[in-house]
């Protein structure tokens, strides 16, 4: 069975940097593309980034780019999400998920971890 599970959330204050960490057991975690999703209050979750699958290729969301970045340790079989340069707006459950193409349409993500809070304060 496969399960995905995020740590690493908090609380911080903006300009501040958090890592979450997705760890995957169950099925053969290098096969898939892993992505990244956020969803705050009242809001549509919204594609943070995803990586592939030997971590040599990530995509991100405009909101986030040039600030967060995806990695991953297949050894370990985790995906990282380190966010700096944080800002109120970034304040959301953020979600890990397992894809098999690339997509930015979480409907095509079938495993999804339970999500971790990051709360930016101003």
């Amino acid at each position: 069975q496969v399960q995905l599970v995020e740590s690493g959330g908090g609380s911080v204050q903006a300009g501040g940097s958090l890592r979450l960490s997705c760890a995957a057991s169950g099925g053969t975690f290098s096969s898939y593309i892993i992505g990244w999703f956020r969803q705050a209050p009242g809001k549509e979750r919204e594609f943070v980034g995803f990586i592939n699958l030997n971590g040599g290729y990530t995509t991100y969301g405009d909101p986030v780019k040039d600030r967060f970045a995806i990695s991953r340790d297949n050894a370990k079989n985790t995906v990282y999400l380190q966010m700096s340069n944080l800002k109120p707006e970034d304040t959301a459950v953020y979600y890990c998920a397992r894809g098999a193409i690339y997509s930015r349409d979480s409907n095509l993500y079938n495993y999804w971890g339970q999500g971790t809070q990051v709360t930016v304060s101003s």
